[in-house]
């Protein structure tokens, strides 16, 4: 059986995109920071890594995949916009947002676009 071991991001600044990365996630590199290549693994050895390439390609305004980062709650979800937001991410202004939104769109220093996702929404009473 076949599992996600890496989710890839292509970037313009490795070591950039590596040191927001780490702060965002606390995750650490397994090996050391290349200027085109370097792999976060997390800290407590298991989970999804995230390698980060240098690329050229250019951004998608609507990326066909993305990270979801998921927080607890909805007090969570904004502590944790605020302190993206305070290591470079910036809210993206996002078109296509529903209208009970459980999701807030960010993104890296690189304009990688991602998610922050109130995993409490959905759970609440009606």
């Amino acid at each position: 059986m076949l599992r996600v071991g890496s989710v890839v991001l292509g970037v313009s600044d490795v070591p950039r995109a590596a040191a927001f990365w780490t702060e965002a996630l606390g995750d650490v590199p397994r090996e050391e920071i290349e200027e085109d290549w370097v792999v976060l693994v997390p800290t407590e050895g298991t989970g999804t890594h995230l390698s980060l390439g240098l690329t050229e390609t250019p951004l998608q305004a609507h990326p066909r995949i993305h990270l979801d980062l998921y927080a607890g709650d909805a007090a969570h979800q904004a502590a944790e916009v605020e302190r993206l937001v305070s290591l470079g991410a910036q809210i993206v202004d996002w078109d296509l947002y529903p209208d009970d939104a459980d999701f807030v769109v960010l993104a890296d220093p690189d304009g990688n676009r991602f998610c922050i996702i109130d995993t409490g929404h959905h759970r609440r009473p009606a």
